[in-house]
């Protein structure tokens, strides 16, 4: 299944039915009467949080979706059938966005969570609404209210623990296959991750998300290689872990280039917790792994950890961390008191 986190969708809610001009015409009842029905009500359009989907490719396929209209009034005051509503079902973490992309119309991160997009067009009055004593024979109704027509964006950001950043190259999918079950396409060259990958790992009897997005470069916020557009995907991570190609001739300037763009992203996810890691360095020597340790924990102003997702070295201490960081927001979590959502 090929991964998509973008989709343009039209949608349309359903027009009211019309009302119904109509007359009783009966035996034995002299003078008879307006007996017009009413229009139905049009159908809505919802979106809803499902859970099995990790992907807005069905979107790619159909972006068309209407509702459908209520149908007319008729006579001995029968009501038109309503409109069936249509349901857009979206994976959990997805962001509905008004046509100009940026207005968020709604935010679903939880399996049930439903909001209305498009509200349906009331039906029609009939004739028999508009009956009085100086009107005996109305023959006039109301035709049903149009639907709403409108264009949405929808924007899949992943739902994680935490996050994987670094330069191409950088080791990040070889660290997720090296602790969790995920398969990620791994190779000696750049830019082998193309989209997004999850892994569950687990540390001490806990288990905890992490993703895994393509690298960033230099120059990236601004469209360069695969540009910043993966960077929503770790928005919602409580922790984001930094590796660094230990075999680098420059690992500061490495680090600080992934710093750069991601301050260029967003100053609220440049100030999440993060733990660095020097990586891969079962290819070097006990004195160049000092070296560069020590210069990249001078470029960041903190500690650096040491491993290697190729020989396991080092990799449960880096989860004991990133789980000490993730711990809180679970409590956090279970504290909340549970309420109904409201869309």
């Amino acid at each position: 299944m090929k991964f998509l986190d973008l989709a343009k969708v039209y949608i349309r809610s359903g027009g009211g039915g019309a009302g119904c001009v109509s007359f009783r015409r009966e035996k034995f009842i002299e003078y008879g009467g307006p007996d017009g029905g009413d229009g139905g009500r049009g159908g809505d359009v919802w979106a809803e949080a499902v859970e099995g989907l990790n992907t807005l490719i069905d979107f790619r396929y159909q972006q068309h979706f209407f509702a459908k209209s209520g149908q007319h009034g008729m006579g001995s005051q029968m009501t038109g059938k309503s409109g069936d509503d249509i349901v857009l079902r979206v994976p959990v973490g997805t962001e509905i966005l008004e046509e100009d992309e940026d207005t968020v119309i709604a935010d679903l991160t939880e399996v049930g969570q439903r909001v209305l997009l498009a509200k349906g067009g009331n039906g029609g009055w009939g004739n028999l609404h508009f009956k009085s004593s100086t009107n005996r024979a109305p023959r006039n109704a109301n035709p049903g209210q149009p639907g709403v027509e409108r264009t949405i964006y929808l924007r899949l950001k992943l739902i994680a623990d935490a996050g994987l950043l670094g330069l191409p190259n950088a080791g990040k999918s070889t660290f997720l296959a090296a602790v969790s079950n995920a398969r990620p396409k791994i190779a000696d060259y750049p830019f082998t991750t193309l989209h997004p990958n999850l892994g569950v790992v687990g540390v001490d009897g806990h288990e905890f998300v992490v993703a895994d997005i393509p690298g960033l470069i230099e120059g990236a916020s601004e469209g360069r290689g695969i540009g910043d557009r993966f960077l929503g995907h770790v928005e919602r991570c409580a922790v984001l872990l930094h590796l660094v190609d230990g075999t680098s001739e420059n690992v500061a300037e490495d680090a600080r280039t992934v710093l750069t763009e991601l301050q260029a992203y967003s100053p609220i996810l440049m100030d999440r917790p993060r733990v660095t890691a020097l990586n891969k360095i079962d290819a070097l020597d006990p004195d160049t792994i000092a070296e560069r340790r020590a210069e990249l924990g001078a470029e960041i102003g903190g500690p650096v950890h040491l491993m290697s997702g190729v020989a396991q070295q080092g990799v449960t201490e880096v989860l004991r961390t990133l789980w000490t960081e993730v711990a809180p927001t679970r409590e956090i979590i279970k504290d909340e008191p549970d309420a109904p959502w409201q869309p």
